[in-house]
């Protein structure tokens, strides 16, 4: 319902009887006067100095960060699809989670037209994760060649820049390709320091694997101290992939507890391109909301400096989205 118009708050007031006669003799009296009486000085009255109106605050313009995981296999329409949706964006800044490439060959991913005429005209301002695929080519050795000083140094792949004053990080969640994830391990031990050298109100981190997830893969705790870390700093989001699926989580604490007030929320966004619906697991991770099968799509990011908005797109003809915004903590 919508809102009543207000009152106005004042009114004319009637006045008594006994007030009209008061004011009769009042007035015979001033008549009855001597006319040498001088007249009374009207009082002068001051004009107002206008108030300067004040503007209306800026709206900052957020900053949009879109993107997936699990993105090109040959042959497959998946990853043009998916790239026609971050073309809706000029300008935006484009983060994948991992699996850029989705084959089972020891082939560069540079020379996959799979990749390089879908998703590679958005290349200059691309920002990657690995994934599991990256790897099985000598390393990943040409997913580095392919992104090069965007993908972070070769043999390690965490990195971290800063995007409309938020901080994000990218993180290697192959961890055994990169000794470990584990408290100590050379890339837990950078994210750590990492965290304290930006201590940025806003934050997010992206990396493969999900920390949880209701998809066929399922929950994986190898990167259990990475999100301690990233909770302990009050990030605010975790993006992954590797399950085919979109599942977005509510806030938890580093222990997977509903958190509302300080906690981690969790995408998994493994829908860029990857053909064929992700199997569900029959009984959902904790704290899953949202579950989107057999659907292409990107999730968007409009970033503020202290907020933001985040949108599933899926493909054309597909109507399952999700929507919803935050505060940073």
């Amino acid at each position: 319902m919508g809102r009543q118009p207000a009152r106005l708050a004042s009114q004319a007031v009637a006045a008594s009887p006994a007030e009209v006669s008061t004011v009769e003799a009042a007035t015979s009296t001033a008549s009855a006067a001597p006319s040498d009486t001088p007249a009374p000085t009207a009082p002068t009255t001051e004009t107002p100095v206008p108030t300067e109106t004040p503007s209306p605050t800026e709206t900052l313009t957020p900053v949009i960060l879109v993107g997936a995981g699990d993105i090109a296999v040959c042959g497959a329409p998946g990853a043009e699809i998916t790239a026609r949706l971050i073309e809706q964006f000029p300008g935006a800044a484009v983060f994948t989670a991992g699996d850029n490439t989705n084959e089972l060959t020891t082939q560069p991913v540079s020379l996959k037209p799979c990749f390089d005429q879908t998703w590679g005209r958005f290349r200059e301002r691309i920002r990657p994760a690995p994934g599991n695929h990256e790897y099985f080519y000598e390393g990943a050795s040409d997913y580095f060649a392919y992104f090069g000083a965007a993908a972070g140094s070769p043999g390690q792949g965490w990195y971290s820049y800063d995007l409309g004053g938020w901080h994000i990080v990218m993180l290697n969640s192959e961890c055994d390709q990169v000794g470990g994830c584990q408290a100590g391990s050379p890339q837990e031990t950078w994210l750590k320091a990492d965290l304290a050298a930006h201590p940025a109100l806003c934050s997010l981190a992206i990396w493969h694997r999900p920390r949880f997830s209701s998809g066929y893969h399922g929950s994986d705790p190898v990167t259990q101290d990475l999100w301690k870390d990233l909770y302990a700093a009050r990030a605010e989001m975790v993006i992954s992939g590797h399950d085919h699926d979109y599942e977005r989580f509510a806030p938890m604490d580093a222990s997977g507890v509903l958190d509302p007030a300080h906690g981690v929320i969790q995408f998994v966004v493994g829908t860029g391109g990857v053909p064929g619906p992700g199997a569900i697991r029959s009984t959902h991770a904790g704290n899953s909301q949202v579950i989107i099968t057999g659907v292409y799509g990107v999730l968007k990011l409009s970033l503020r400096p202290d907020s933001y908005d985040w949108e599933f797109i899926p493909e054309p003809g597909k109507t399952e989205g999700d929507g919803g915004s935050g505060t940073c903590h």
